[in-house]
């Protein structure tokens, strides 16, 4: 009769044993078992690593050494200063006394007849407006002679220049300062040229070359002269038509005679041209 014993071990061995015990045909008495396999356990060693947190301190010490550099400068400021202040105030002081002018009251008066308000103080000039009676005028300034007067007009935006015996002044006219007001320029033509002067005595003949314009804008030429008459120098402003212009100018001034040449053109006038002035 066959035995079995049931011996629990590893799945592999047990069946092994069972089939050499059937081929045997007797009793199994002993089954092998397999040696049990050794386990290790690893025991944990600890090495002591190097400390290394001493070494942050080393960079503190250096932070006490960057207080001497803000004490020397403070002192380095102070002396500019002193420098500096005593030519600040010199120069606003000589401009108050240039820039003062003496303040002026314009001069009232009435257009009596109708007549040209002119660019300048002459009928050499050109007309720019026209003023009609019983017109009020302000008058701002004046020729030398006192013959023509610079005026502001109510009814018109712009100042110009009136003969003075056709005005009812009241005030007079000499209180107002002498004055030249600039011409109106035109770059339409050229200014003439050849312009030269010769004396016979007391007369100086002027003489230029011709300046083409159309017929429209043809206004001729303006001499702006400074002749000696009488022991004074009169300022002559005169237009001409010609190319020739003769003229008086007489010895005995303390300043010498001069003139200059402008085209004139219905828009205004070009660039003067000096006149070469001979001696009396």
């Amino acid at each position: 009769m066959r035995r079995w014993l049931l011996v629990p071990a590893l799945p592999g061995l047990f069946l092994l044993g069972l089939f050499l015990g059937v081929l045997i045909g007797g009793d199994v008495v002993a089954i092998l078992r397999p040696s049990p396999t050794p386990t290790w356990t690893l025991t944990p060693t600890f090495t002591p690593s190097p400390t290394t947190t001493e070494t942050p301190t080393w960079t503190l010490t250096p932070t006490p050494t960057n207080t001497h550099s803000p004490t020397a400068s403070p002192t380095l400021t102070s002396t500019p200063t002193s420098l500096y202040t005593p030519t600040i105030t010199l120069t606003p002081s000589r401009t108050h006394t240039v820039t003062l002018t003496p303040t002026y009251k314009p001069i009232a008066a009435i257009v009596q007849v109708q007549s040209h308000c002119r660019y300048g103080p002459g009928v050499g000039y050109l007309h720019e407006w026209t003023l009609y009676p019983d017109v009020r005028v302000d008058i701002i300034g004046r020729n030398n002679l006192g013959t023509w007067l610079y005026v502001d007009p109510w009814t018109y935006v712009d100042k110009c220049w009136v003969f003075a015996s056709l005005l009812e002044i009241r005030g007079d006219l000499f209180d107002a300062p002498p004055y030249y007001s600039n011409l109106p320029f035109s770059a339409l033509y050229k200014p003439p040229t050849g312009a030269h002067a010769v004396r016979f005595g007391n007369y100086v003949t002027i003489s230029w070359n011709s300046v083409w314009m159309t017929e429209d804008d043809y206004r001729g030429y303006l001499i702006e002269a400074w002749l000696c008459q009488d022991g004074q120098l009169i300022f002559t402003p005169m237009r001409s038509d010609e190319t020739t212009v003769v003229v008086e100018d007489e010895p005995g001034c303390f300043e010498p005679s001069s003139a200059r040449l402008y085209t004139a053109e219905k828009h205004g006038y070009t660039q003067w041209v000096i006149i070469p002035w001979p001696p009396p």
